[in-house]
Order: C-alpha cells, then sequence, then structure tokens
C-alpha cells in the first residue's frame, strides 16, 4: 500500500489541497471501500485518484495487452510454421506486415473522431470485439491472400484504441497526471510481449491437433480470448465523470473543479471542422507525430522480429519463445521507472532522448557482434538495451500531446494524427528484417538505431521549440491554469497557456 501511495503521489496534482470541503457530508449511500480515506464532510483526493486509477486502469490496460498482443503474435506463430503452411515464398511475411500498418494508419483519426461523436463505453468494446474476431479469423486462413486481408483489417480495427485512450484519459486526470497513467497503460504492450511468448510456448505444444501446426491455435485461442474480454467491457468501459455510476455527486463535483483547475476537460465543447484544422495547421503537432514516428519503427520491427532474431541466434523455437520474456519484462520496468522520474523532475524531453540514446547502445552491441551464432548471449544482452530504452522512450513521446494540447477537438484528432504519422515508421520497418539477412540483421538494426538517434534530435529540436515559445508568452502575459473556468478559452493557441518540455 504504501509503494501505491507513493506511486500516486509522483502523479498527483498540486491543486486542489488534499482534503477538500464539497457542499458537506459525503453520501451515506457509498461503501465504506469505495469511499477510502474520506473524511466526514470532506473527499481526499489521493483516495479518489486511487479510486479512479483502479476503475479505469486496469480495464483499459486489458484491452491494450490484447491488442499488442494480437498485432504482435504473428512473431511467434512465424516460428511455429506459418510461413510455411500458407506457401510463402521471399518477403511475403513482411507485405502482411505492411498490411496491418497501412490499415491502421487510414483509420487512425477517423477512429478518434467516431470517438469524439459517440461514447468509450460504445467505441472501445465494438472495436475490441471487431479485432479480436479478426485474429481468430486469421487462425484458420487458408492461403497468403486470406492472411493479407487479415493483417490489413486487424490494422482497420486497432486503429482506434490507442489514441482513443490517451484522449479518454484527457477527460479524467490533470494535465500533470496524464504521462504517468499513459506510460502505465503503454506499459501493457510489454506485459504483452512477455505473455505473447508464455502462451507462444504452450499452445505450440498444440501442434497435431486438428492442424499439423500449432501457429493455428496461437492466432485461434488468443482471439477468442479477445471477443470475450471486449463484450465484458461493455460494464467495465466508463464514460466521462459526470456519468460514470461509481463516483458519487460530490465525487462528480470535485473532479469537476480539479479538472477546471488546469484544463479544458469540462468545457462542453461541440463538434466541428474547424478544430480539427487547428490541429492539422499547428506545427507542433506534426513534431508530434514525427517523435512518435521515429520510435513507431524500432518499437515494431522489435516487437514483430524479436522470436525471428532470437530464433536466428540458433535456439530452437520453443526456446526463443521463452527467451522473448525477459526483455519485455526489463522494459516494463523501464518503461514505469523512467514515467516516475520524469514526472518527478518535470522533464519530458530529456528523458525521451535519453531513453533512446540507451536503446541505441543495445543496436550497436547487436550489429558490432560479428559471430552471432558463436556468441548468443552477445546479441541476446543487446536486446534488453533496445527493449529498455525503446519502450520508455515511446510511452513518453505518445503522452506529450496528452499534456500540450488544449482544445478537446483538437487534442483528439493531435493524438490520431500522432499515431498514424508514427506508424508510417512502421510501415517501413515491416520491409527492413527481410528474408536471408540474419542472424546479424544489419539492415533492420542500422534503420532502428538511425531513428533512435533521429528521435533524440526531434525530442531536443521540442525542448528549444516548447520552451522559447513559453518565454515569448512570458513577456505578453501571465500564464493562466485555471483553463476549466474561463469562458473565452481558445485552446493552447491562448497566450495564457505554457507547454510542458
Amino acid at each position: 500500500m504504501a509503494a501505491q501511495t507513493k506511486a500516486k503521489e509522483v502523479a498527483g496534482a498540486e491543486t486542489p489541497p488534499r482534503d477538500v470541503k464539497v457542499d458537506g457530508e459525503l453520501d451515506p449511500a457509498s461503501s465504506a471501500s469505495e469511499n477510502e480515506g474520506e473524511a466526514s464532510g470532506a473527499i481526499n483526493e489521493r483516495a479518489l485518484l486511487r479510486k479512479l486509477d483502479w476503475r479505469l486502469l486496469p480495464a483499459v490496460g486489458i484491452l491494450y495487452l490484447l491488442s499488442f498482443l494480437d498485432r504482435s503474435n504473428v512473431g511467434n506463430a512465424r516460428i511455429e510454421g506459418l510461413a510455411t503452411d500458407l506457401g510463402m515464398t521471399g518477403n511475403q511475411y513482411l507485405t502482411g506486415l505492411t498490411l496491418y500498418f497501412i490499415g491502421y494508419v487510414i483509420f487512425e483519426i477517423p477512429c478518434n473522431i467516431i470517438l469524439k461523436r459517440t461514447t468509450p463505453r460504445f467505441w472501445l468494446p465494438t472495436l475490441t470485439i471487431l479485432w479480436g474476431i479478426v485474429a481468430t479469423l486469421m487462425g484458420i486462413v487458408q492461403n497468403l491472400a486470406g492472411f493479407f486481408v487479415a493483417r490489413f483489417f486487424l490494422g482497420v480495427a486497432e486503429s482506434g484504441l490507442f489514441p482513443g485512450v490517451v484522449y479518454y484519459f484527457s477527460m479524467w486526470y490533470k494535465r500533470r497526471e496524464r504521462q504517468f497513467r499513459i506510460s502505465l497503460f503503454f506499459s501493457a504492450a510489454a506485459l504483452a510481449g512477455s505473455f505473447g511468448g508464455i502462451l507462444a510456448y504452450g499452445i505450440g505444444f498444440m501442434r497435431g491437433i486438428v492442424w499439423d501446426r500449432g501457429w493455428r491455435w496461437i492466432f485461434i485461442l488468443e482471439g477468442i480470448a479477445t471477443v470475450i474480454v471486449g463484450a465484458l467491457a461493455y460494464l467495465f468501459i466508463y464514460n466521462y465523470p459526470d456519468t460514470a455510476e461509481f463516483l458519487s455527486d460530490k465525487e462528480r463535483k470535485y473532479i469537476h473543479a480539479r479538472l477546471a483547475s488546469d484544463s479544458d476537460a469540462t468545457h462542453d465543447e461541440r463538434f466541428n471542422w474547424a478544430n480539427v484544422m487547428k490541429a492539422i495547421r499547428d506545427p507542433k503537432c506534426w513534431l508530434y507525430g514525427l517523435g512518435f514516428h521515429t520510435t513507431s519503427l524500432p518499437l515494431y520491427t522489435f516487437s514483430l522480429f524479436l522470436p525471428t532474431i532470437i530464433n536466428a541466434l540458433g535456439y530452437p523455437p520453443a526456446i526463443s519463445q521463452l527467451l522473448t520474456i525477459p526483455p519485455y519484462a526489463f522494459a516494463f520496468i523501464t518503461t514505469l521507472s523512467v514515467a516516475v522520474l520524469s514526472e518527478r523532475l518535470h522533464q519530458r524531453a530529456l528523458f525521451v532522448a535519453g531513453s533512446a540514446l540507451f536503446a541505441i547502445i543495445g543496436y550497436i552491441i547487436l550489429i558490432s557482434n560479428p559471430t552471432p551464432l558463436q556468441r548468443p548471449g552477445v546479441s541476446y544482452v543487446g536486446t534488453f538495451f533496445a527493449a529498455g530504452g525503446i519502450f520508455p522512450a515511446t510511452a513518453l513521446s505518445l503522452s506529450w500531446p496528452a499534456i500540450n494540447v488544449s482544445g478537446q477537438t483538437k487534442r483528439a484528432v493531435t493524438n490520431g494524427m500522432q499515431i498514424s504519422i508514427g506508424n508510417l515508421g512502421a510501415v517501413l520497418g515491416t520491409q527492413l528484417y527481410r528474408s536471408g539477412d540474419g542472424p546479424r540483421f544489419v539492415v533492420g538494426h542500422s534503420f532502428a538505431l538511425g531513428y533512435l538517434a533521429a528521435n533524440a534530435a526531434v525530442s531536443t529540436l521540442l525542448y528549444f521549440v516548447l520552451k522559447r515559445e513559453n518565454a515569448r508568452r512570458d513577456t505578453i502575459t501571465p500564464e493562466v491554469k485555471e483553463v476549466g473556468r474561463l469562458l473565452d478559452w481558445e485552446g493552447d493557441e491562448d497566450l495564457r497557456w505554457r507547454f510542458e518540455y
């Protein structure tokens, strides 16, 4: 409990004070467990944040874990015989990976617009069921064309989850609370990698049941699990504070007041295309997208090809599946640790660039090992450095616009833009680890290294751009944090807004 409380202090808000009187007594009907830490006539902010975290983070975290598992398990299926059974030749497997990201990029922004015009309780579970069905059907494809179609529509169905959840968090948490939550949410991707290895190892023993090889069962069983969880998600995904059933009226008023103290989440902003264009015309929004673009290529090449990279070091398929687990576990630890440090020190660019440089060390090790078959342990160590830097750099890059972009529609569109621009890097990355390049994979590793260096450069550029803009605004007008209470608020273009860097 002490560690949990400490984590929430890290990501907690500065104002209002911990105990605030809200219109007299609390709702007596509320259960004792739901009102932990609330004194008579007061709401304890730390306890309320814990309540929000337990209600929101596990719910969306399990959806993202399944999403990342269903998109990356193709790498596990490959070393279980996928390419052989479907008669793939040359680099046709890579084409299937590319088609996923084409669907993902095309439908990213439309999905976030749909979320803005519907509700999270409807849209997020619906997307989960759709991609779960597609993922399950991948297990019964009989030819290359079926594999290509399934991968494309898997990308379409999954495209709305991550940017949608980033926007969703911005309607619940204050600005300085979002980065830690987004990083915690994104860390589910690292957990998915670990679970994927464990599940693929176990499911691989189902070879001979119905089919000669076990790769089909990887898709079918994991896809069915996604459909089941997606159907249940209609029950445990909440919309926004005004309608969330687990909150009392006093808590809703309190959340409304604390959001109004530093964000636009309390504004009743109607969708219009002018606010969409605000995002498209803002150069900073494109830089946020470029920041993710330069982590997306190493992120997805690592996630999709790690089983292949380890298998190429001379390990048999079953052992290769198991050896994918430790690097992802290390990435989970570094992602959360870096998020906490970044929040404590109020530094974004420094930790993004630092994480990218840490990952570069891993790729230098992988490229510089001239005899990976004779020294597989050296290359395996390199995967730890790569994972330990890629995941925190990506998490912080993805949380940046959630902190800095004001205007609900503009923020939703910016989140979609960021993922779309970012995943163009993944489109390129899927073509880099070609048949015959192993065991060193110099081309793929070199591109990943170069992209990470570019990420450090983009993060540094954003640091100076945002710092200079803040300095310019300081000479014109003081900062105003209580933007939720301003009737004339027009978003982050307002000179009273200050950016985090």
